[in-house]
């Protein structure tokens, strides 16, 4: 039997950042919506939270299924289910690309608590910072 544990931490935005996730109400029941997407589609998705502009997920990677694989299939499901159900204004779409990282399983619990986090991390950093922040604290290039 095949045994994997290659955690995630991935990050996706609205499409043009658009702030349609503003009200925490809306948020919560798309990220628990998204967890049990995921849930029945055999992704773990340990932890699911945002703010009004994107969306942070930390996976334990499938061996049957690639990064891009699970993205698609958290990221497609979970538009269409907002715009039948939510009922916004704006019709939620997502950014065509998003931002994964490997994350150690001696770290885990660190990036659990920043993730769960985010509504308190965002009232002193926007995304764009945030993610400027890591380019340089970790030397990592845009490919």
């Amino acid at each position: 039997m095949s045994w994997v544990r290659m955690w995630i931490h991935l990050v996706f935005t609205t499409k043009n950042r658009s702030k349609i996730l503003t009200a925490k109400k809306t948020r919560d029941k798309l990220f628990e919506h998204i967890k049990e997407n995921a849930k029945k589609k055999g992704i773990f998705l340990d932890v699911v939270n945002g703010s009004d502009d994107h969306v942070h997920c930390l996976i334990s990677l499938s061996k049957d299924l690639t990064i891009s694989k699970t993205v698609q299939l958290i990221k497609g499901e979970s538009s269409h289910w907002f715009n039948a159900n939510v009922g916004v204004e704006k019709k939620l779409s997502w950014q065509d690309d998003y931002w994964s990282v490997s994350v150690s399983e001696s770290h885990v619990s660190c990036v659990r608590k920043y993730i769960k986090n985010q509504e308190k991390h965002h009232k002193r950093k926007t995304f764009s910072e945030e993610i400027d922040e890591f380019m340089k604290k970790y030397s990592w290039q845009q490919n």
